[in-house]
């Protein structure tokens, strides 16, 4: 069976990687193992952009020259409280771009240990959400949603009621695929 970081880009294999946008920014996709579980979070629903949405933790860069690398891994201290000391990097996935927003965002995946106490950052963070992967591929489908008046077609999953979409879901769609042999 392949490993989990020989299915994944590397950091620098993903740099190369263009996707539409003009700003970037990193998110960190947490992973467990038994079963194979993805950390999510759902934004506050009265934050001005975004509200509502699932997402992995993440964000902007602090400065222009932050290495998006750290920059995921702040992120997700910040945002649910992982120990960044606790995350092994094993690979990316292809940056991908949001359209609204005009973010360039490039996802790092990394291994966590299960069983963590979340802190979720209480001005950003309604709750931390865990899916497995094969509940991620049981709640797939495509789907065409209006945002913002406008018809977007995309993948979506929909685990326990919680609708991941948008980027988020074009993420997930990357990972799933790249994992497909361990899955």
């Amino acid at each position: 069976m392949p490993e989990l970081r020989d299915l994944l880009l590397t950091p620098e294999q993903a740099a190369e990687l263009d996707a539409p946008g003009t700003k970037d920014a990193a998110v960190l996709v947490p992973l467990y193992r038994e079963p194979l579980t993805a950390v999510f979070t759902e934004r506050r629903a009265d934050l001005p952009r975004h509200a509502g949405e699932i997402s992995f933790p993440g964000g902007r860069q602090d400065f222009p020259d932050e290495d998006l690398r750290a920059c995921a891994l702040r992120e997700a201290d910040e945002e649910i409280g992982l120990d960044r000391a606790g995350v092994d990097l094993v690979g990316a996935l292809p940056p991908v771009g949001t359209f609204v927003t005009g973010y360039r965002i490039f996802p790092f995946v990394g291994l966590i240990e299960p069983g963590q106490t979340w802190r979720p950052q209480a001005s950003e963070v309604a709750q931390v959400l865990e899916f497995t992967l094969a509940d991620l591929i049981a709640g797939h489908e495509m789907q065409r949603l209006l945002r913002k008046g406008v018809p977007i077609k995309t993948p979506t999953y929909t685990v326990g009621g919680h609708l991941v979409w948008g980027a988020t879901a074009r993420i997930v769609e990357s990972l799933l695929e790249r994992l497909a042999p361990l899955l």
